[in-house]
């Protein structure tokens, strides 16, 4: 006697590269895995936002090809893995796989691709940023090679005047651009060799998303600030700068960087700036608390094996491992 079998959809098939014109399927993909997150969490009435389509733009062209999907049998995409490679940084974010599909070794592979495509692009550090409250989470990416690491803490400080304009990257012309630019990579890998953030710096610039704060002293280039303003989540309004690359040739300066960004917040509109504060330097988050700063969110970075995160062997460089 014949046995009726359920009927089971095709396995999505990947991973493609994402283009820009994939964001409204991604922000679905995106809401609904991880407002399914948090209802098994227990957090039952959370609904989680769509992004705004121009950080989705900023991602997929940040990735640099490294913006992966996976498509189900009506070509929609089921799930989907954002790699980035800063120079040899390599991290992931965001990364989802819709709720229908989960359970099914989906989450395992787009995973696995990430890490193949950051070992090709030569990675020394290759991470990953998930909610330290979410044992799932932290045992799935155990299982696939990753330990978890210190905490990045978000910490805002309210926007002030400190009476001095601050030098924005956007100002310059094209030829002092150039120069800045290699400026800024010289800095970086002077404090932190594997991390070079010239694509970001220049993405940010092109797609009007913020600025690159400059940092000087009497000429000399002494840090730089990488900062988006526009809203996160679509159709909010503009309240927040965030603080995405923060370097600094000596932490000692930290202090009056963070004047600086203070005033440039309140001359931009926003009521504070979020900075992204790696616990790895916590003389630096004991100095933003001090300072007034308020702690708003965590989030626990996690390394694959082999592949650590850096320390900066000077100064100091906050790194955000998500958008």
């Amino acid at each position: 006697m014949a046995i009726a079998r359920p009927w089971r959809a095709p396995r999505p098939d990947g991973p493609y590269a994402a283009t820009v014109d994939d964001h409204a399927s991604l922000n679905h993909v995106f809401s609904e895995a991880f407002t399914e997150r948090y209802r098994r969490d227990g957090l039952v009435g959370v609904r989680v936002p769509f992004l705004n389509p121009a950080i989705w733009r900023y991602a997929i062209e940040d990735a640099n090809g490294g913006a992966l999907v996976w498509r189900d049998e009506r070509d929609e995409i089921a799930a989907f893995n954002i790699v980035h490679c800063s120079g040899r940084e390599g991290w992931m974010g965001p990364l989802a796989v819709r709720p229908d599909v989960q359970g099914s070794g989906l989450g395992k592979e787009i995973v696995r691709s990430g890490i193949d495509w950051l070992t090709a692009s030569k990675a020394a550090t290759i991470g990953l940023e998930t909610m330290p409250r979410t044992m799932d989470n932290i045992g799935f990416y155990s299982a696939l090679g990753f330990s978890p690491g210190r905490l990045t803490v978000t910490v805002t400080i309210d926007a002030s005047s400190s009476g001095e304009l601050p030098g924005v990257f956007g100002r310059l012309s094209a030829s002092d651009k150039s120069a800045v630019l290699a400026e800024c990579c010289a800095m970086s890998q002077s404090v932190l060799g594997s991390c070079d953030f010239t694509r970001e710096i220049e993405l940010t610039d092109s797609l009007g998303l913020g600025e690159t704060v400059l940092f000087r002293d009497h000429g000399r280039l002494t840090g730089f600030a990488l900062c988006h303003t526009v809203p996160l989540v679509e159709g909010r309004a503009r309240e927040e700068t965030r603080v995405l690359k923060l370097v600094l040739s000596d932490q000692a300066d930290l202090p009056a960087a963070v004047s600086t960004l203070a005033d440039f917040a309140r001359r931009g509109g926003t009521r504070r700036v979020a900075f992204r504060v790696q616990t790895e330097y916590l003389d630096a988050y004991q100095q933003l608390i001090t300072m007034g700063g308020r702690v708003r969110w965590t989030d626990l970075r996690m390394s694959l094996a082999g592949y650590p995160e850096g320390k900066a062997s000077r100064g100091l460089l906050w790194s955000n491992w998500e958008i």
